[in-house]
Parts: structure tokens; sequence; C-alpha cells
């Protein structure tokens, strides 16, 4: 009998961890933490190993952000697997495919933003830039794309949100231009710049009145 007690005990503990509400924040990150985050990520994705991107994805909503086991598992599913239909895809009707998956990620995202979510923009925008890093946009173009999406998370539009969009998608564009023959160097080098945008994202978010 103590033997069930403690195991029924334990699962019940262990639905608790998993499902207990939190208070998540999009405002609390560590930037250094996410620029590393987000480069193994980027890795995960050209490599095509899903399972270790859905597990970055995972760790960031959880230890970043501050989402439950459970939600945290929701997230990272959607968002891996709005990239996973996305790649093979080669034009902008196609690519529609990955937005549903992008919608339910954008509204958990939501719960943690600091301000109101227009999830359905937000979605819509994350989509926007994808396309245009396939269509030879210029970084700093699409870049102020990647900054409307922060925007409408974080409820603020300044210039060092602007120029941390801006900073990401030129990191994007150096992973771009060194395709071919990604060296470690060349990954720490995108970690640096990613690490500066976040660092940017941070400042933008802390001056918001």
């Amino acid at each position: 009998m103590t033997g069930w007690f403690a195991a029924g005990l334990l699962i019940l503990l262990g639905a608790v961890f998993v499902f207990y509400p939190r208070h998540p924040s999009l405002t609390v990150f560590d930037a250094a933490v996410m620029a590393r985050a987000e480069t193994a990520m980027w890795r995960d994705y050209y490599e095509k190993r899903y399972p270790a991107l859905f597990y970055e994805l995972y760790s960031v909503a959880r230890d970043q952000q501050g989402f439950s086991p459970f939600d945290s598992l929701r997230i990272g599913f959607y968002a891996a697997r709005a990239a996973y239909r996305f790649q093979p895809t080669r034009s902008r009707t196609a690519a529609d495919v990955a937005l549903p998956d992008l919608i339910d990620y954008y509204r958990l995202l939501a719960r943690a933003a600091p301000a109101p979510v227009d999830v359905e923009y937000a979605a819509r925008r994350e989509l926007d830039w994808w396309q245009a890093r396939r269509e030879d946009v210029s970084p700093d173009l699409y870049g102020l794309t990647v900054a409307q999406v922060a925007a409408a998370l974080y409820g603020v539009d300044n210039a060092d949100l602007r120029r941390s969009g801006v900073l990401r998608a030129r990191a994007m564009a150096y992973r771009d231009a060194h395709s071919r023959v990604m060296t470690e160097t060349d990954w720490d080098e995108i970690a640096r710049r990613l690490d500066e945008s976040y660092r940017l994202l941070k400042q933008a978010i802390a001056s918001k009145p």
C-alpha cells in the first residue's frame, strides 16, 4: 500500500510540475543565452535536425521565458513544425502551409507578452521575412520586418528595436553568404552578432515608458 501511495504521489507531483500554470514573461531573457540558442537552432534547421531544433525551442520557452514544461512542449512543437513545413516550399503561396503553426506558436507566446498581441499579424510578418530571405531582399530591409514582429510582441517600437531587427537579419545574411562551407569560426561570428542584436532588444524593451 505504501508503494502505491508513493507512486501516486510521484505522479501527482510530476503532473503539478508539468501542468501547473507559471507566470511567463518574454522580457526576462538573457541575451547571451538567447544568442547561443538561436545559433544552435539555425544549425539544426539547415542540417535538418528537427528533434534538436524542437529541444532548443522547448528549452528557450521553459528556461528563458518561464513557460510551464507542457506549454514549452507546445511552443517547441508548433515552431519546429512551422520550420519543417516551410523549408521545402518554393513560393509565397506554398509557404502559407507554415502559417497555421506560426499562429498557434504566437498565440502561446502572447500569453507572456507585456502588451496585447495581434497574433495573426505577428505570424504573417514572421512568414514574410522568412520568405523575403529567399527573394534576395536586403537584410536591412527585411530586418525591419523582423523588428515589426518584435514590436508586435513587446508593444514597443523605437530605434534600438529596429536596429536589433536589422542586426539579426545581417547575421542571417552572413550565414547565407557562407552557406557552402560554414566553419566553427563562422558560427561563432553569427553568435556574436546575435548577442549584439539581443542586447539591443533588451535595451529597447527596458526603455519602454
